[in-house]
């Protein structure tokens, strides 16, 4: 990216930030017990009354600092997007999570320009940790840099998968079963859980060696596409080729053990 690029998009991270940890704030107050559901219809207005809680902070602060930028209306999404900037945002990330009182969830906020992420934040409001990446400058978590593990044998990684999204296709299942499987002879450790963003965060700081996932949304994947590439790791589908938006899997590694998970993940 051009340095007449950088030099906003740096100053525009740090409003991102700010933006996100308030939003990330605003979620952790509504934390602690455990909301009860007993039909899908309940599940879905819990899960919407968290998201809007985000959202009514998210959406106007971010609005402000791109005005011409569009929003991606559907955190579930996927498939590439018009031409232009866009902002991806999940405003609770692992909201499932949130409601059960577990404490994986997060809220990210990524920016989207014709179809790269140039920059993105991940806020986790119950530690307080802040992750961070802008095209070209690296990823960070709370300003510290951030590099992905040197494993290199696929036998002493741990690596983790997640769930794509609830009723999933039937043939999307089985291949994550599949690959389970696959991973469980290959890998020391295998680690299943959502949210997919708090997996890659974790290869970008070089906690675990690899992540890979079936189909997926745009806000689960693009957050920790751009904290992986710029912690030095190699991303693609599962069977190596580059991945985008509109790819139909997702791998993220540690360069040397990356042709060892595809190998796996394509038997």
């Amino acid at each position: 990216m051009s340095e007449t690029l950088q030099t906003p998009d740096a100053g525009l991270l740090d409003q991102t930030v700010a933006a996100v940890r308030a939003a990330g704030s605003a979620l952790r107050e509504r934390f602690g017990e455990v909301v009860r559901y007993q039909t899908r219809e309940e599940l879905m207005r819990a899960l919407t009354v968290n998201d809007d809680t985000a959202l009514n902070i998210l959406r106007p602060r971010l609005t402000s600092l791109r005005p011409a930028a569009s929003w991606v209306e559907d955190e579930l999404d996927g498939g590439a997007l018009p031409p232009g900037e866009w902002w991806v945002v999940d405003p609770a990330e692992g909201n499932v999570n949130h409601l059960h009182a577990l404490p994986e969830w997060a809220v990210t906020a990524t920016l989207v320009r014709d179809n790269q992420p140039v920059l993105t934040v991940v806020h986790l409001p119950l530690t307080g940790q802040t992750y961070t990446a802008l095209t070209g400058a690296g990823a960070h978590l709370d300003g510290r840099p951030l590099h992905v593990s040197q494993t290199a044998d696929l036998g002493l990684g741990i690596v983790a998968t997640s769930q794509a999204r609830p009723d999933e296709d039937d043939n999307v299942v089985r291949r994550v079963g599949s690959s389970i499987t696959a991973m469980l002879f290959d890998a020391l450790v295998v680690r299943t859980a959502v949210p997919a963003t708090l997996h890659l965060t974790n290869v970008a700081a070089g906690r675990i060696d690899a992540f890979w996932q079936f189909a997926g949304a745009r806000a689960d994947l693009l957050p920790g596409a751009l904290l992986v590439t710029e912690a030095g790791g190699r991303i693609s589908d599962a069977q190596g080729r580059p991945w985008t938006p509109q790819s139909h899997s997702f791998l993220a590694t540690a360069p040397d053990i990356h042709a060892q998970a595809v190998a796996t993940l394509s038997r």
